[in-house]
């Protein structure tokens, strides 16, 4: 028979096959010969109390033949003389995710990715890197797989509201993650893992007879009897579908002036702006783990705070333990900064955006920013604030920093500590860079996570601005039953770049059922 058990074990025993036996032989009451197998289900440490323990949920083999974990099937169907076809603008998670699922019900996809592919992105990151060249269509957050492919990989997500997560997490597992992801409480693939996964589904789409076609940046929409009859792209071609999947990514700015342009509604959304904080990842395992933190089985500590300063939230996002902080702007003379993690998380740094929560009302009430009050004006607020930031820091990416606590005082560092941004750092106040009402929240907020963290604040962590892409922010309308955009009946609006999704997880589940609405009505 199989049994579904929970139970604790210590970081060693959890980390020990035979042990977790032992534990399945005990609980349910059966000799250990018995136990021919299991499979992990869920997987999380509980670091709260001075003994440390691993919450396990196994699927137990008893008395019966141990058999390796089935992933979900997928039927990915020959799409080469469908009748029908789908123009999907950009090949992030939403993009992709849509594609499979549109050949899972017999639709060809159009893939049109203004970057380049994987393989070819990674020679303009590492001028992005190491010179300060910014390409404005490959980049950090442009090109195939979009912002995550180079940026983590993290796999959480709190919202069952858009799909099946199991789903998701065995179309990444079909095409070569770790089965590891299926049960742990934060999954994460790895920015050195990605890559190869997205070219196995890009491989995947192509094999069926979908078309993936890159440096084709979206120039026009045609509009014809309030339908989209064909996109145009920057070289001059027209292509034409049935129906349009826009699922462009929450950095793609000229998508939003062109909407706007063109007279399709969209609307200013609330964001997320602030800072990227970076530690030493052994002072964030003293923390967490206190006299554990020398413990070889236990991963690097992560980190989640979260602060009311005056009525104003202030939390961590993104947070990358082992991680490196990086260039993540999508065009010259701005400066954005984002965290991401190798696999193995074994970077002697941890680091997490810190962000402030940023209403439409904070923009348009603050006359010094002489903002128009339209659906573009928070997209000009992020502009600026980076704009600012660039030249804060003398330029070529350097980023403007500043220690923790001289920060929170308000006073400027005299001296920078080591850090893992590749351009570098320059000694700045941030209070003299930062929104007046995001500065106050940051610094107040940062002293109140010392209290809950001992530790964390300290002058040997480092603030650096400005971490500002933390979602969209416009809003791409759409209805909620077609999920189509109101004025325009066949273009439907997906993922996070339209504002209905917040990481790789819920903007892939956020394709498929774009991808399966589409399906209806075509």
């Amino acid at each position: 028979m199989q049994q579904q058990l929970s139970f604790k074990l210590l970081p060693h025993e959890a980390a020990d096959e035979a042990v977790i036996k032992k534990y399945i032989s005990s609980v349910a009451g059966k000799k250990l010969s018995t136990i021919t197998g299991f499979h992990l289900l869920k997987k999380s440490i509980d670091a709260r109390a001075k003994t440390i323990w691993v919450n396990l949920t196994v699927n137990a083999f008893i008395d019966e033949p141990f058999y390796q974990r089935q992933l979900l099937p997928f039927n990915f169907k020959d799409v080469r003389t469908a009748e029908k076809n789908v123009v999907i603008i950009g090949a992030g998670p939403a993009g992709l995710f849509a594609a499979l699922q549109l050949i899972e019900q017999g639709i060809k996809p159009i893939i049109l990715e203004r970057g380049k592919d994987v393989r070819s992105r990674r020679r303009d990151l590492a001028a992005l890197n190491k010179e300060g060249i910014v390409n404005p269509d490959s980049n950090y957050c442009f090109g195939e797989g979009g912002a995550g492919t180079y940026s983590d990989g993290k796999l959480y997500t709190r919202s069952n509201k858009r799909g099946s997560i199991d789903r998701i997490l065995n179309l990444f597992v079909h095409f070569g993650a770790e089965e590891k992801i299926l049960y742990e409480a934060h999954p994460h693939i790895g920015t050195n893992k990605l890559p190869h996964i997205i070219t196995a589904m890009r491989q995947q789409i192509t094999d069926c007879g979908g078309e993936f076609l890159f440096e084709k940046k979206v120039t026009e929409f045609i509009i014809k009897a309030e339908k989209v009859a064909a996109v145009k792209t920057a070289d001059g071609n027209l292509f034409e579908a049935a129906s349009f999947i826009l699922a462009t990514g929450h950095s793609a700015r000229d998508i939003f002036e062109l909407l706007h342009h063109q007279n399709i509604l969209i609307e200013a959304k609330p964001f997320a702006l602030g800072v990227r904080i970076e530690h030493a990842q052994a002072l964030i395992n003293q923390c967490q783990y206190k006299s554990n933190a020398n413990n070889i089985v236990l991963p690097p500590a992560a980190y989640s705070l979260v602060q009311q300063v005056d009525g104003r939230g202030v939390f961590s996002f993104c947070m990358c333990p082992g991680g490196i902080i990086a260039p993540a702007a999508t065009a010259p003379g701005e400066l954005v900064v984002n965290g991401w993690s190798p696999s193995k998380r074994n970077n002697p740094y941890a680091n997490s955006g810190m962000v402030v929560q940023v209403e439409l009302n904070d923009v348009i009430k603050n006359s010094e920013l002489n903002i128009k009050n339209d659906a573009l004006a928070m997209m000009r607020f992020q502009q600026l604030v980076e704009q600012q930031c660039f030249t804060a820091g003398g330029g070529n990416l350097v980023a403007p920093a500043q220690r923790m606590v001289d920060f929170g005082n308000g006073v400027s560092s005299s001296s920078l500590p080591q850090c893992s941004y590749q351009p570098g750092l320059s000694a700045v106040n941030l209070k003299e860079v930062l929104p007046d009402f995001v500065y106050p929240a940051l610094a107040k907020g940062f002293m109140e996570f010392g209290k809950k963290m001992k530790g964390y604040y300290t002058n040997d962590a480092v603030v650096v601005a400005t971490e500002s892409r933390t979602s969209s922010p416009v809003r791409i309308p759409r209805d909620n039953e077609t999920l189509t955009h109101p004025q325009i009946k066949n273009l439907y609006p997906c993922g996070e770049g339209a504002g209905y999704a917040g990481g790789i997880v819920s903007a892939a589940m956020d394709g498929e059922r774009v991808a399966a609405a589409v399906a209806v009505t075509i």
